[in-house]
C-alpha cells in the first residue's frame, strides 16, 4: 500500500500518518521503522478494530524520548476522530525485537482506549513478532521481516498452547468479568483462532479460524460460533451489553473443549517438525 491508503479507512490513515511523522521527529535517528499488526496485517479488521502498531528502535528510550512521546500520544489521542483512540502498540528496541527468546520483558506500551504510555510485556509476544515478520504493514522503515529472526514452527505452538491453557484457564476461574455481549463473542472466536493457528502453525484471521473450527470441533458448536460471527458489533455499545446467559454457559464449555483438543494435538505429535516459517 503507498503512504495514502495503509488501510481502507481515510481517518484511520491520517491518524498513522501523524503518528509516523511525529515518531519520526521525537525519535530521529533512533527510529527505525514502525508497522501496523494484529488485525490490519492478518486481514481480519472492521471499521469497530482497533489499530495495532509496533515501532522499532534502535536502543532503550530515553526518558526525554519517553517524555516526548507520552505528550505526542496524548495530543493525538485528543484528536476528534474514532481512530485516534483506537490505537494500541508498544516499541521494541532492535534486540528484543530480533529474538523470540527476548519475548516477555515489559515494552512502553500504549493500550487500546488509553492516553498514557505505561509498561507492559502485552506485545512482547512470539505470536507478535510472527504476525509481524510475516504479514506486517509497513508504515515506515524496512521490510519487518529483515528486523525479525525466523521463528521455528514449533516454538510458534509451544507459544500458541501456553496462550491457550493459560487465558482459558484464568477465564475459567472467574468468568463474571467476561460476561457481556463483546467478551462472550470475542472469546469464542479469539480461541477458535488460537486452535487454528496452533494446527496450521501460522495465524490467519478470526473468521478462518471459526470456520476451521465448526468442521473441526463438530457441528455442535456451528451455532454458538456463527452467532459470535454475527455479534461483532460495535464494541463500546456490546461491552454494556449482557451476554446471552446460554451462549456464556456454552462459551465456557467450548473453552474446556479447546483445550481438550489443543493438548491432544499436543499428545498426537502435532508440535513436532522443524520447520521454519
Amino acid at each position: 500500500m503507498n503512504s495514502a491508503s495503509y488501510t481502507p479507512y481515510p481517518e484511520l490513515n491520517a491518524i498513522l500518518r501523524e503518528l509516523v511523522n511525529s515518531v519520526r521527529s521525537i525519535l530521529r535517528d533512533d527510529l527505525i521503522g514502525a508497522y501496523l499488526q494484529g488485525s490490519f496485517a492478518v486481514g481480519d479488521f472492521d471499521e469497530h478494530s482497533d489499530c495495532d502498531f509496533a515501532i522499532a528502535v534502535n536502543q532503550d528510550l530515553s526518558n526525554r524520548q519517553i517524555q516526548d512521546l507520552r505528550s505526542m500520544h496524548r495530543r493525538i489521542y485528543n484528536l476528534d476522530m474514532r481512530w485516534a483512540q483506537a490505537l494500541e502498540g508498544s516499541y521494541f528496541p532492535k534486540a528484543i525485537l530480533r529474538d523470540h527468546a527476548q519475548s516477555g520483558s515489559d515494552l512502553c506500551y500504549l493500550d487500546n482506549g488509553h492516553s498514557e504510555l505505561e509498561w507492559s510485556n502485552h506485545c512482547n509476544k512470539v505470536a507478535l513478532r510472527w504476525i509481524l515478520r510475516e504479514k506486517g504493514v509497513v508504515l515506515f522503515g524496512p521490510e519487518p521481516s529483515t528486523l525479525i529472526d525466523p521463528i521455528p514452527v514449533e516454538v510458534l505452538r509451544r507459544s500458541i498452547l501456553n496462550s491457550i491453557n493459560e487465558s482459558a484457564q484464568t477465564i475459567l476461574a472467574n468468568p463474571a468479568p467476561y460476561s457481556n455481549r463483546f467478551y462472550q463473542t470475542f472469546i469464542v472466536l479469539h480461541f477458535c483462532r488460537k486452535l487454528h493457528s496452533l494446527h496450521a502453525g501460522a495465524f490467519g484471521s478470526k473468521r478462518a479460524g471459526a470456520e476451521w473450527a465448526k468442521h473441526h470441533l463438530g457441528q455442535s458448536w456451528a451455532g454458538l460460533i456463527d452467532r459470535a460471527l454475527s455479534g461483532r458489533t460495535n464494541p463500546t455499545v456490546s461491552i454494556r451489553q449482557p451476554a446471552d446467559e446460554s451462549d456464556l454457559r456454552s462459551t465456557m464449555e467450548l473453552l474446556k473443549e479447546v483445550m481438550r483438543a489443543a493438548n491432544d494435538f499436543t499428545i498426537a505429535g502435532g508440535m513436532s517438525g522443524s520447520q521454519v516459517l
